[in-house]
């Protein structure tokens, strides 16, 4: 193990606390807990201070080799599982985007169809409004009419149906 490695694992597995920022706590002695992310490094981790350990024995080396490789190891699975959290989560959103982009097409599809029917309404409104004219302008034409013929008629007759 070369010296570099071990003197940057003393700021994450330093056993005093007086060392740790405030914001650092210490649920107890055999165990040291970081209240922003809730991680816990076990006591051996925890006592190891490169300073005060000598690296002459492989069993310390190879302990502390360990530890690291595990940490490492959780660090890999945290990332691995990230991602795929990352991507199932990228997914669905895109499941949800594709769900709406339906619903647009569907929505725009029925708003055309609403066009249609309502311009159809509109010119059939329009087609009987005419006609509606016509037929009045006809009637106010025979009301003139039979009245011109009442008028001018030998017939006394006529003239009695207009009382009706």
């Amino acid at each position: 193990m070369q010296s570099n490695q071990v003197t940057d694992l003393q700021y994450l597995l330093n056993s005093n606390p007086s060392n740790f920022p405030s914001h650092f706590g210490l649920a107890n002695n055999h165990m040291v807990t970081n209240s922003i992310y809730q991680f816990q490094i076990p006591q051996q981790v925890q006592e190891f201070n490169p300073k005060s350990t000598s690296f002459s024995s492989n069993s310390t080396s190879d302990e502390a080799e360990e530890q690291i490789s595990i940490i490492n190891e959780r660090k890999q699975r945290r990332m691995i599982s990230n991602r795929e959290s990352a991507r199932r989560s990228r997914m669905r959103k895109q499941k949800h985007l594709d769900e709406l982009w339906s619903q647009v097409v569907w929505l725009r599809n029925e708003n055309h169809q609403l066009i249609d029917k309502l311009n159809h309404v509109s010119e059939s409104h329009d087609r009987v409004v005419q006609e509606n004219a016509q037929l009045k302008e006809e009637t106010l034409e025979l009301r003139q009419m039979i009245s011109g013929m009442q008028i001018s008629s030998p017939y006394p007759s006529l003239r009695e149906l207009e009382d009706d």
